[in-house]
């Protein structure tokens, strides 16, 4: 597709609606969700606290052995990404037209993770000192991450502005308030080392995901270094959620339609949820159970695996619907055509809610939050987190296809009138 003629129209128009309670409410959120990470993992597990004044982590030279390796796995992480074997595709046209390049690796960056894992298993005797250490310093970790979050956002925020002509900015973050601007993502795609990495995808999937997936396995490993066997609880909630991380990863390429890489901007919203919120808050039924291991039985996981398989069906086969609908191979499906020359889709799945992937993705949050049962109301959080998100993603996207589609969206709101629940909401 060429390029458009952007003569007559503003590339970088300004923000003028503010979202997340505007200037006041994105300050707000800056300053408690990180304290609120430490609070809620500190209330999981209150025989560890944290022995450091804040200015010792904010200090390197002190602080360093706790720098030092996260530093060296996300600068890892990234060389990865940029190196290992993969596929290029195209992402969605862009305001000016065109359409980045990314490569899609997460297969072999997955299967070298994997392997490593297992020849150190092999060369310590089981003993994995990497994982002692991620579980010794995990509430320290956390705080890392936090800081990190907040100096990866003021960096991508400040060179947004270099050569700010040729960048495409978010549309929601170009208002001209640093603070707004900063916390909700100035610069649509921002791109590093010579734009071969998208900083955005590549936080999205890998050091957040990835280290959560180590958190859990460092539970399993220190559970089992304590008792000597494998509890099921524990087991099942590290199986569940490695399958959920292994397949986000593995299907990179389904999130270049979603919203997080479309339309939001890169700041410390994104910075944060992506690298501290995620896997320092989703490993909270693993860091539960590591101290307070609990025996589900059979009935019980079968229960929770039912609830999780379900889940992931509806999740799974509605995307890969829309996908292939998108891609025209399911040219028989009942769809709107829209004025942009778009279509609606409105049969198989998507012809029960608006959103029926978010009801997928909510029950499988559910089950996480089970394989603790009913003995704390604290692992549960994710659950009701998740809730609030995925409601508060589906009023972003229904004001945006409100603009978007106008009429063409009304009809299809008349014809598939379920936001995200059937016949309920």
């Amino acid at each position: 597709m060429g390029k458009r003629n952007t003569s007559k129209e503003v590339l970088n128009p300004k923000t003028t609606k503010f979202e997340f309670g505007g200037v006041l409410g994105s300050t707000l959120i800056s300053l408690t969700l990180p304290v609120f990470t430490v609070v809620i993992n500190h209330l999981i597990t209150p025989n560890v606290s944290i022995s450091h004044d804040p200015l010792f982590y904010l200090n390197p030279c002190k602080s360093h052995h706790l720098w030092i390796p996260y530093l060296s796995w996300f600068i890892v992480l990234a060389v990865l990404d940029i190196l290992m074997p993969g596929h290029w595709v195209k992402g969605t046209v862009l305001r000016n037209g065109q359409r980045l390049d990314y490569k899609i690796n997460g297969i072999s960056n997955c299967l070298l993770l994997v392997f490593v894992l297992s020849l150190r298993w092999q060369m310590t005797n089981g003993q994995m000192p990497e994982l002692q250490y991620l579980y010794n310093n995990y509430m320290e970790l956390n705080i890392i991450t936090c800081i990190f979050s907040f100096y990866l956002a003021t960096w991508v925020y400040l060179r947004s502005f270099i050569n700010e002509n040729k960048r495409i900015l978010a549309l929601g973050g170009n208002s001209g308030n640093v603070l707004y601007d900063w916390f909700i993502g100035r610069e649509l795609n921002p791109r590093s080392i010579g734009g071969l990495l998208d900083i955005k995808l590549f936080c999205e999937l890998r050091p957040g995901m990835l280290l959560w997936f180590l958190i859990n396995l460092s539970c399993l490993h220190h559970v089992y270094l304590e008792i000597g066997t494998w509890n099921d609880s524990l087991c099942l909630i590290t199986l569940l959620q490695s399958w959920y991380i292994f397949d986000g990863v593995l299907n990179e390429e389904g999130l270049l339609s979603m919203m997080d890489i479309v339309t939001d901007g890169f700041g410390f919203m994104l910075a944060f949820g992506d690298l501290a919120l995620v896997p320092f808050t989703y490993a909270l039924q693993a860091r539960w159970l590591s101290t307070n291991p609990i025996v589900l039985g059979p009935w019980k996981i079968v229960a929770i695996v039912s609830l999780m398989a379900l889940g992931y069906t509806v999740f799974h086969l509605s995307n890969q619907q829309k996908s292939l609908f998108k891609q025209g191979k399911l040219p028989n499906m009942k769809f709107i055509p829209t004025e942009r020359g778009t279509k609606l889709l409105c049969d198989g799945w998507w012809s029960v809610s608006q959103h029926i992937n978010y009801l997928g993705d909510w029950m499988i949050s559910l089950s996480w939050c089970l394989t603790t049962w009913f003995n704390t109301p604290l692992t549960y959080y994710y659950s009701f987190y998740f809730a609030i998100l995925l409601l508060h993603r589906q009023m972003r996207d229904e004001e945006k296809c409100h603009k978007k589609y106008g009429k063409d969206w009304e009809e299809y709101q008349r014809r598939v009138p379920y936001k995200i629940i059937p016949y309920i909401y």
